[in-house]
């Protein structure tokens, strides 16, 4: 089977959109990986940002990442919005222990990718955005094959179009680091849930 390319796919995507702006409802996990996808974005979509991440633990580390990401809406230029949400930790609790010895990008990620792009996507359609996305996949420690699996998913079951992408392509990791260093970015070490911050350590 041929092997898709979500950053193709995105290109041709916003190919037919001609000079057309979409709303577009971008799921975030903290302010460095949305800063090159929010560079790549801005000009063809009229962007929202929701913060939800129920995974991230402690709460302290959760405001934290949110913090930065509010200052970094304020240092890139043009108009972003931020929906934040509430720190919703027993939503991971809910299915995360019982995946406790599952390997990092193993079932339990999965089950949190699903977890936070059926909620973007059910915001989107309840907001009215035409597309939703995440910034997910600009990370090299996360499967784009899977994120886009379950993005076209739940769009299909919250009647949203899913933006199909592979942010890290293209040197999008290496510009999110760039950008990080540029606006000063806190950069976390753990992608967020304690499961994550063991195998760190």
């Amino acid at each position: 089977m041929t092997k898709r390319n979500y950053q193709a796919e995105m290109e041709e995507e916003i190919a037919r959109l001609g000079a057309r702006q979409p709303t577009l409802l971008l799921h975030s996990c903290c302010g460095p990986c949305s800063s090159a996808v929010l560079e790549r974005l801005a000009a063809h979509f009229r962007l929202t940002l929701l913060y939800y991440n129920p995974n991230i633990e402690p709460e302290e580390e959760y405001l934290h990442r949110l913090s930065e990401q509010k200052r970094l809406l304020t240092l890139i230029p043009g108009e972003v919005r931020l929906l934040p949400c509430e720190w919703d930790n027993a939503a991971f609790e809910a299915f995360a222990p019982g995946m406790a010895d599952a390997p990092e990008g193993g079932e339990r990620c999965l089950s949190c990718f699903a977890l936070r792009l059926n909620e973007t996507a059910r915001r989107a359609r309840e907001r009215g955005f035409e597309y939703f996305a995440t910034t997910l996949s600009v990370s090299p420690h996360k499967n784009a094959e899977a994120l886009n699996r379950i993005g076209e998913a739940a769009g299909e079951k919250y009647g949203v179009r899913y933006l199909m992408a592979d942010f890290k392509k293209k040197n999008g990791y290496l510009r999110s680091l760039q950008l990080s260093k540029e606006y000063g970015l806190y950069r976390q070490d753990y992608c967020g849930c304690r499961y994550s911050m063991r195998e760190t350590d």
